[in-house]
């Protein structure tokens, strides 16, 4: 049988970047980074670095080198369209991991080189993420939640497993994890694309909650909610899981709960302010624009105050939902700028504290020797401006380079970014 995974890549120099590594400072410009084969072997200033032909340096002055983005919620078989739960319910399996690997493709050419995929239908994206991993579909290392855990009739359902009541609730978090869940997702509270369903009503209670997130435990996994309504959010954490999705309604005693238990956000921006920018027309059902509509300024109110509480935040934007496509994650990181981050601090959220958050801190999220050389360069400096982050000149996953932003000629050769012509391992 012929080996599907890709040989590993042939050894390449960065250099003459400003290096931001993903802690939280600011960059260090003139550092250099080598790459062999998958992770990242040498770290340090330009002068110092290891000797290399032409054709394997990849220039970067003037430009900035970042761990590759992490986008901690995605619905990868979700196309964004105007009407969520239409197209989830009416795609074929087939279709929905087409449109999955359409999308994780695009999303990798972003810069985004992980993303956590919170929910859909039969673990159709548990399956494509094997297929990246595989070498067989190009996109960003998934995390797969599978199918969200709901109650009957609850948020989600048609991409959900519903059960009620502790033992329903056991069995069907169990099932999750045999299905091949990455991490566990339920739903502690009502949400805005689900008809006849109320975003501020609890959903699972606590003690249901509190089974769903022993048994994740149990098996070594994390266990995120969707949480709107601030007693689903206080239920949630009273019950130990391990981030917040949303978190709209947010109040003083929620995010005391959220900091004493080290707790995550993932604020998903960008989820409510698409729809209400959108507005009523083009096929989008009236009752989710009225749902969003009455929860953007909460929204805003809360991230605010999470941000003043100084609550773990990791970057995210529910990328599939209306008008919300998967290229937008800088969007998301301009919105959380705009409302009190600094930008070295959404760069931390959307690399270093993702990676934790998605329990894959050991091999990305930031830029150090032995870590996978999931890597971005921008032009610019994103800690200064963080709308640098859209303009992608090379994106590396896994040791490779998988994607070259604009040629622009101005180095040897005439061939880009890489000295001598095209990508490295190809002939000058």
């Amino acid at each position: 049988m012929s080996e599907r995974v890709p040989a590993a890549p042939a050894a390449f120099l960065i250099r003459d970047v400003n290096l931001i590594d993903g802690h939280g400072g600011p960059g260090r410009p003139g550092l250099a980074v080598v790459v062999d084969r998958r992770r990242i072997a040498w770290v340090g200033p330009a002068e110092s670095a290891p000797s290399f032909p032409a054709h394997a340096i990849v220039h970067g002055a003037g430009r900035s080198l970042l761990p590759g983005l992490i986008n901690s919620h995605v619905h990868l078989s979700a196309d964004a369209g105007p009407d969520f739960t239409r197209q989830i319910v009416s795609d074929s399996l087939p279709l929905a991991a087409l449109k999955s690997a359409t999308t994780a493709a695009l999303t990798l050419r972003t810069g985004v080189t992980s993303v956590r995929d919170c929910g859909a239908a039969d673990g159709v994206v548990i399956e494509v993420a094997k297929g990246i991993d595989d070498g067989l579909i190009p996109g960003p290392r998934v995390r797969a939640a599978g199918r969200v855990i709901t109650m009957t009739g609850g948020h989600g359902h048609f991409i959900g497993r519903e059960a009620d009541g502790v033992d329903g609730v056991r069995a069907a978090t169990r099932a999750e994890l045999k299905a091949g869940a990455h991490f566990i997702k339920a739903m502690a509270t009502g949400g805005v694309l689900t008809s006849g369903v109320d975003p501020g009503n609890t959903a699972l209670v606590q003690e249901e909650l509190a089974v769903a997130a022993q048994e994740a435990h149990n098996a070594g996994r994390r266990i995120t909610v969707h949480a709107i309504g601030n007693q689903g959010i206080k239920n949630a954490l009273r019950a130990g899981v391990d981030s917040i999705e949303h978190g709209i309604r947010l109040d003083d005693e929620a995010l005391e709960l959220a900091v004493a238990r080290g707790a995550y956000l993932v604020p998903t921006l960008l989820a409510v302010a698409s729809i209400v920018t959108a507005g009523t027309g083009a096929g989008m059902p009236s009752w989710v624009h009225e749902k969003a509509a009455r929860e953007a300024e909460r929204h805003r109110e809360s991230f605010v105050a999470a941000v003043r509480s100084g609550l773990k935040i990791a970057a995210g934007t529910d990328a599939g939902t209306p008008y919300n496509p998967h290229t937008d994650l800088v969007r998301e990181l301009e919105l959380m700028v705009r409302y009190g981050l600094t930008p070295p601090e959404v760069i931390r959220a959307a690399t270093r504290n993702a990676a934790e958050n998605m329990d894959v801190l050991h091999d990305t999220g930031t830029v150090d020797v032995g870590k996978l050389a999931d890597l971005v360069m921008v032009e610019g400096d994103p800690a200064a401006d963080i709308g640098a982050l859209a303009r992608i000149r090379l994106v590396v996953k896994d040791g490779r380079i998988v994607h070259e932003g604009v040629r622009t000629g101005e180095h040897a050769g005439g061939g880009g970014l890489v000295g001598g012509g095209g990508l490295v391992g190809e002939a000058s």
